[in-house]
């Protein structure tokens, strides 16, 4: 059985992270999405509002499950006997940030491999902390993420009452 992990903040999950997610799932007999929990990090989204996004999103497969994440990536997939990271990339800049990811990984547990996916072209502008932004003062973010996340953002910055702070 061939299993990979795809880890990532998912603050919030986008039709890009799901473009990587529907290619993968052809492609793995399973697939562990894992939601980080990075202490240092500031996230929108709490780690149980991004859990429950992305097990809504992969409900249609029946091959992918989510997990939270809260400590380095390669112990916590070591554990559940996943030995392949699978990485999505838009850019040049992207894959040299996952590429130095991938080599501390690979120092830390040699027997974890990571494989970059990129996203399909369409997807290439999708960046959350842009998706983040352009919510905060109501843009349109329909095009970018799955209708569920867009709500969520929606309600976050109406109901929540949070002001743009980029």
């Amino acid at each position: 059985m061939l299993t990979a992990a795809f880890p990532g903040s998912f603050d919030p999950p986008t039709l890009g992270h799901l473009n990587i997610i529907e290619r993968a799932v052809r492609i793995f007999d399973e697939l562990l999405v894992v939601v980080a929990e990075n202490r240092q990090k500031k996230y929108l989204f709490s780690a149980e509002e991004r859990v429950s996004m992305m097990r809504a999103l992969v409900e249609p497969w029946n091959n992918v499950s989510v997990a939270l994440c809260d400590s380095l990536i390669v112990d916590f997939i070591k554990k559940r006997n996943v030995r392949i990271l699978l990485r999505g990339v838009r850019d040049v800049w992207d894959f040299s940030y996952e590429f130095e990811l991938s080599l501390m990984n690979k120092a830390l547990a040699s027997s974890i491999e990571t494989i970059f996916m990129t996203t399909d072209p369409e997807y290439f502008i999708l960046r959350s902390s842009a998706i983040k932004e352009l919510a905060s003062f109501h843009g349109d973010v329909s095009g970018m993420v799955p209708s569920l996340v867009a709500e969520a953002l929606r309600n976050k910055y109406t109901k929540g009452g949070l002001s743009p702070k980029f």
